[in-house]
Order: C-alpha cells, then structure tokens, then sequence
C-alpha cells in the first residue's frame, strides 16, 4: 500500500466575517494524483495554501513524510519539496525561463550571478519534461500553456515531491492540456504526488487515482475515484443531486434587438454579421482564436473597429467608445473577470456603483448620492442571490461563481437591451453555473438579448435557443437549438478559408 506524503487533520481557518476552513482534512500517498473538489468557496484553495505556506493555519496538525510541521511557511514548505502552481500564473514576464525557475535563490559564483551554470541547470529540468525551449527565452513570450509548464520547472528544480496544481486547464486548448497531462503521468510514475484541484470534472477519469470532496470548509468523503459515479461527486459537493445540469427555458422570442453587420475589427473580425432577438440567448462557438472574444470586444467599444453597423432596436448606432455601447444598451461580461469585470481592491458595494454612477449622482456636480448607492447594490444582490457577509465585502475575497454574478449585477442595474457573456462560467463550480444559467433564463424572460461565447460545447448547445459559429473571425454558420450537434459546430468550427492555389 502507497504510503501517506501529507496528511493534514483537523485544520481550521477563519478570515474576517468567514470561517473558510472547519476541521478539514487531507491525505495525499506517493505517486498518486488526488483531485481536491468542492463548489467555489468549500475551502479548497485555502487548505493548499496552507499547505504550501502562503495562509498559516489557526488549528490542527500538518505532517510532511511523516514529520510534524507545527509552522508552515513558503520557506519550509519549498525545503519540504511542496510546490504550488496558481491559477493565475506566478510568473515575471520580463525574465528568462531561466530567470524564472532560480528566481529567489539565484546560483552565483565569485559573488556573481552565474547565468552560465543556471541555463544548463534549466535545460536538464526542460529535457527531463521532454520541452524543446531555449532556457534565455523571455517567459512573457510564452503561450500561456508553456508558461505553466515553466512552471512545473520551477517546482522540478526544488526537487518537489508534492505538486498543487490549481485549475491548471483552465486556459489551455485541448492539445496543450494533453501535454500537461502527459507530463503529470510522468511525474506520477516518478513518485511525485500531487494535488490537482479542477471543476473541469470530465478531465477527472484521464489522470485520477483518488478524490477528496470538501464543502462548506469541511471534509465531506475520500476515496478511489473508480468508486463514484460523476452523479454521486456532484451530489456530494453540492449536497444535493442537481436534477438539470443545463436548464433552458423557453421564452417569447420577439423582434430583433441587436444586429451586427460587416464588422470588421483587426484579423480576427472580418465581415462578420449575425442578430440576437429579444428573448432569446444566442450562443457562440468556435475553437480558440476563432474571433469570439474580438467581435463581443468589437461590438462593445472596448476595440476599435475598421468598419460594419451596429443596430439597437433597428436604430443604427455609433459606438466608438465603451461609453457609447452602455449608452446604446449593450453591456459586456468579460472573460476574465478579475482583471477586467472586478475592481478587486474595492468592496460589492463600489463595484456595483462603478458603471452606473450617471444613475447615483444626484445634482448638477455630480455628488453622489450614498443612500441611492447602498440601495442599488442590496438591490444587485438581492436580484440574482449573491452570497456574501454584506455590500462592504471586499470583492478579492468572494468565491468565483460570486465574483461572476457581481460582475453580471452591476449591469442589470441598467436599461440593458443586449447582455454579451464571455466565458461566463470559466473556472466556477457545477453548482454556480448552473445558477448563472439560470440569471440568463430570467434575463431572456424579461425580454433581454443574451449573446453568450462557451468553449464548452455541452453547455452551447444545452443553453442556446440558436448558435452561431465563428472560425478564423468569419461567422462559418448558424444552427437552430434543434439541428445543432457537437459534429456540426465542430464542422462549421474548422471550415478555415483555403488561402492556397
């Protein structure tokens, strides 16, 4: 039997306002992946990070290859052979892959840094993953995928024998993820154990050996993931079985809202056209540079754009700005939220207030107005259940799925015509998209036109009422929810114009 490398019991930690761990345990054993899953907020991240000495715990014991750590910190944690690699990745753009992996603990020679030795310790790490990159590159030049496995690099020269990886798929195309996950075999039949934290749940049965469900900052159950059903994990994060993992509703599909035609905006918007009808959510799918993310960006003035008309309600419309589109009617979630949709540094309630100020302000100079801001954002949140202490909660420290719906709600405060989503189910649990799924069913009831990109297309072709598909920024195709197939959107998806004789 696989020997326990961590085993941490009864471990308690509480932020202000939120007790974000209640005695949770973990167990990790030599040379097995354990997928730690849970909804957003069950406590996961936090339990890693004190594993690898980012958080300090308030209680309980942690044990490393059998010996009693009763202080973890990053620095004991690295001598411990534990790496982590963050969702968002922990890199500095500017330096060398070799830069990068010695970061912190530079080798030097003479009292100089020894660039010589530090390249050649990089490239045996690069051959060991079997990766053909120059140790000089700059890192930032990187696609996101290779910077992910510089690193694992960087955990590799440390010598790490316990690897956290947290949402590591997240961005990445299907062919990169399985690169990566070539590599997590490797590392495992090495001995490595490693902790892989994903709501991707259909990646589970390509690489797991053993899962640990958390909820709520608890422990729930462990075991061999041969030994669940996808049914019973759900029900077990949740603690409820979701009866419908894609709730589509149908509305009254009115007149055309929005109407996009020959708009071109750089290489991957070229003469592209479609509608969205009240009523109605329309999907958009398409692989990865096919444009998508370039149109919503388009339409709603955050790009410039070459030429095309843009239509609200039939009435042609000049959005030059971002401005321009609010005051149009057409709104954006984007598709990362914490760099573009949050202020991270600011509490719910300003969030809210950000976009809807002309609303808040009360007089010619533009004072605003507290009462009406604490009254819209307890209205925001009432709207679509946003779970939180308070409006002043700080927005850094909210689960994903809570972090999406403030982003949506601050919209929803608006006049809105037109909502565009990108992505808007990225990187949260099955239990908080199906709760955004269901603000976009009550947004199509309330004759709103939802524009929506997924990369995931069971939830395309679950959620739309039609669906457009985009392959290197053209619109390929249109289907009816009734027709649509996986083989035919990835048969529109891959339709690249011939630019050969």
């Amino acid at each position: 039997m696989q020997k326990d490398i961590v085993a941490m019991k009864n471990i308690c930690k509480t932020f202000p306002g939120v007790k974000a761990l209640d005695n949770a345990s973990l167990q990790l054993r030599e040379g097995e992946v354990m997928a730690l899953l849970g909804e957003n907020g069950a406590g996961k991240s936090t339990l890693v990070k004190i594993l690898s000495g980012v958080y300090t715990k308030d209680s309980g014991t942690i044990e490393v290859f059998g010996k009693n750590i009763p202080v973890m910190t990053q620095k004991t944690a690295a001598e411990n052979g534990i790496a982590i690699i963050h969702q968002e990745l922990n890199m500095c753009p500017h330096l060398s892959i070799a830069g990068n992996i010695f970061l912190g603990r530079e080798l030097t020679r003479n009292g100089i840094i020894d660039d010589k030795t530090m390249h050649e310790k990089t490239r045996e790490v690069l051959n060991r993953l079997g990766l053909k990159l120059d140790p000089a590159t700059v890192t930032g030049t990187l696609p996101v995928a290779q910077q992910q496995l510089v690193e694992i690099c960087r955990a590799l020269s440390i010598d790490a024998k316990i690897l956290i990886m947290d949402e590591p798929t997240s961005a990445l195309t299907n062919k990169e993820i399985e690169q990566l996950f070539d590599i997590i075999r490797q590392l495992k039949s090495e001995g490595c154990g490693i902790i892989y934290i994903s709501h991707r749940l259909e990646e589970l049965k390509l690489i797991t050996d053993r899962v640990t469900i958390m909820r709520d900052g608890k422990f729930v159950i462990s075991g061999d993931y041969s030994s669940f059903t996808m049914d019973e994990i759900i029900s077990h994060m949740v603690g409820r079985e979701i009866k419908e993992k894609y709730p589509h509703e149908y509305a009254n599909i009115g007149d055309i809202v929005l109407e996009v035609k020959g708009l071109n905006a750089g290489r991957l918007v070229r003469d592209v056209s479609f509608n969205v009808k009240e009523g109605e959510i329309v999907g958009m799918a398409g692989l990865l540079g096919a444009g998508r993310t370039e149109t919503l960006r388009a339409i709603f003035g955050a790009d410039e754009k070459e030429s095309g008309e843009i239509l609200v309600d039939g009435k042609p419309c000049t959005i030059n700005d971002v401005k321009d589109a609010i005051d149009a009617g057409i709104v954006l979630v984007p598709d990362d939220r914490k760099k573009r949709g949050l202020c991270l540094n600011l509490s719910v309630r300003e969030n809210i207030a950000l976009p809807n100020l002309d609303e808040l302000s009360n007089n010619a100079a533009g004072v605003l107005d507290a009462n009406k801001e604490e009254e819209m954002a307890e209205k925001a949140v009432k709207a679509i259940n946003i779970r939180l202490p308070g409006i002043e909660a700080g927005s850094a420290n909210l689960s994903g799925g809570n972090q999406q719906k403030v982003v949506i709600s601050k919209w929803l405060m608006r006049d809105s015509r037109v909502i565009m989503l990108d992505e808007p189910t990225r990187g949260i649990d099955v239990s908080a998209k199906v709760e955004i799924y269901q603000i976009m069913n009550r947004l199509k009831a309330q004759g709103i036109g939802c524009l929506f990109v997924s990369s995931e297309l069971p939830e395309i072709l679950g959620i739309s009422d039609r669906i457009i598909v985009m392959c290197d920024g053209r619109v390929t195709g249109e289907l009816s929810r009734e027709e649509a197939t996986q083989e035919k959107i990835l048969t529109l998806a891959t339709m690249f114009e011939n630019k050969t004789n």
